[in-house]
C-alpha cells in the first residue's frame, strides 16, 4: 500500500516536468491551424474526393514548414504553406460548385427534354411567358436608362448653373474690389491735394 502511494506521489510529480518536455519538444510554428484546416478539407464528404493534387502540395508545405530551422525559414515555410492550404480549399470548393452546376445543366436538360416529350404546347407556352418577361424586362431597363439620362442631364444643367452663379459672383467680387481700390485711389489723392496746397 505504502509503495503504491509513493508510485502515484512520484507520477504526480512527473508529470509537470513531462508537459514542459512536450510543450518545449512540440514548438508552435504555426502549423496546428493550417493542419486543422486541411483535416476539415479531408473530412467534409462533399470536397473529400476534390482537389487530391492540391492537398498533396499542402501536407508537402506542412512537413517543409516542420522541418524548416531558423525564424526566417519558418516564417517563409509558413507563407508557403497558407498559400497552399487556401488553394487547396479554393479548388475543392470550386471543383464541388463546377460539379454542381454540371449536376444543374443535366437536371435542366432532361427536364427539357421530359417537359418537351409531355407537353409541348406547355412548353412553347412557357417560352412565350419568358419571352415576355424578357421584354417587360428589357422595357424597364430601356426606361431606367432614360431616367438616368434624364437625371444625367439635369445634374449637368444644375452644375452649370451653379458654375454660371459662382461666376457671375467672382464677377462682382472682382469688380467691388476694383471699385473699393478705385475709391482708395481717389481718397489718397484728394488727401494729398489737400496736405500739399498750391
Amino acid at each position: 500500500m505504502i509503495r503504491l502511494a509513493a508510485a502515484a506521489i512520484a507520477a504526480l510529480l512527473l508529470l509537470p516536468a513531462t508537459s514542459l518536455a512536450q510543450s518545449r519538444a512540440v514548438p508552435d510554428d504555426g502549423s496546428a491551424p493550417l493542419q486543422a484546416r486541411l483535416r476539415a478539407l479531408d473530412a467534409d464528404p462533399e470536397r473529400a474526393g476534390l482537389a487530391a493534387y492540391e492537398r498533396l502540395r499542402a501536407r508537402q508545405a506542412l512537413d517543409a514548414l516542420a522541418a524548416a530551422r531558423g525564424a526566417q525559414p519558418k516564417a517563409d515555410a509558413r507563407q508557403v504553406a497558407e498559400w497552399r492550404v487556401e488553394t487547396a480549399e479554393v479548388t475543392a470548393s470550386t471543383e464541388l460548385a463546377r460539379r454542381e452546376v454540371d449536376r444543374l445543366d443535366r437536371e435542366r436538360s432532361e427536364l427539357l427534354v421530359e417537359a418537351s416529350r409531355q407537353d409541348a404546347a406547355r412548353a412553347r407556352a412557357e417560352a412565350e411567358r419568358l419571352r415576355i418577361q424578357a421584354r417587360i424586362q428589357a422595357e424597364e431597363a430601356e426606361r431606367l436608362r432614360l431616367e438616368a439620362e434624364a437625371e444625367s442631364g439635369a445634374r449637368q444643367r444644375a452644375e452649370g448653373v451653379l458654375d454660371d452663379v459662382a461666376s457671375a459672383q467672382a464677377a462682382r467680387l472682382r469688380a467691388a474690389r476694383e471699385r473699393e481700390a478705385e475709391l482708395k485711389r481717389q481718397e489718397a489723392e484728394l488727401l494729398k491735394s489737400l496736405e500739399d496746397p498750391r
